[in-house]
């Protein structure tokens, strides 16, 4: 097992650690496993923190900078905590048009964070993306990759944001 090197502590992360290992385990020596192995690792933890990255790294045989290349390549890994609820709004043309902007202006109010951020009770993790496929329900949102609400106006938001309290 590998000793995380940033000297932080985080609750469970000793458990966490142990169950990394048997996910690395699995590709252990095999950098071709890497994408496989993070994706593991953040389904497991929730994000990818650092002492993750060192362990994947060390027990596939790669550089830690090429762990963190392909970590920031991807949009869909996060160095950082997410919330509980992934709430995805869409801002692609046709949800631009149809008011995208108002959609996020009220979550934002809602909420008191910014895209890209995590309430301070990791509940809500809000993020703004290209598309979502549903054009027809524009403007939409997405809530943890399933939940798909659409034809959005500002009054329906706090109602949908506690179905998720």
């Amino acid at each position: 097992m590998v000793a995380c090197e940033c000297k932080c502590e985080e609750p469970g992360k000793d458990e966490l650690s142990k169950q990394l290992e048997l996910i690395i385990d699995e590709y252990r020596g095999k950098s071709s496993g890497l994408i496989q192995v993070l994706t593991k690792a953040q389904e497991l933890i929730g994000y990818l923190p650092k002492w993750a990255l060192i362990s994947i790294a060390k027990g596939l045989g790669v550089s830690l900078q090429e762990v963190y290349g392909v970590v920031t390549f991807y949009a869909f890994f996060s160095l950082i905590p997410r919330g509980r609820h992934k709430i995805s709004v869409c801002a692609g043309t046709a949800c631009y048009v149809k008011g995208t902007n108002m959609v996020i202006k009220t979550i934002r109010e809602a909420l008191g964070i910014k895209p890209g951020q995590t309430t301070p009770d990791s509940r809500y993790t809000l993020e703004i993306v290209r598309c979502i496929g549903a054009c027809g329900l524009a403007p939409a949102m997405i809530i943890d990759g399933k939940d798909v609400h659409g034809r959005l106006e500002a009054e329906q938001i706090p109602e949908i944001l506690e179905q998720y309290a």
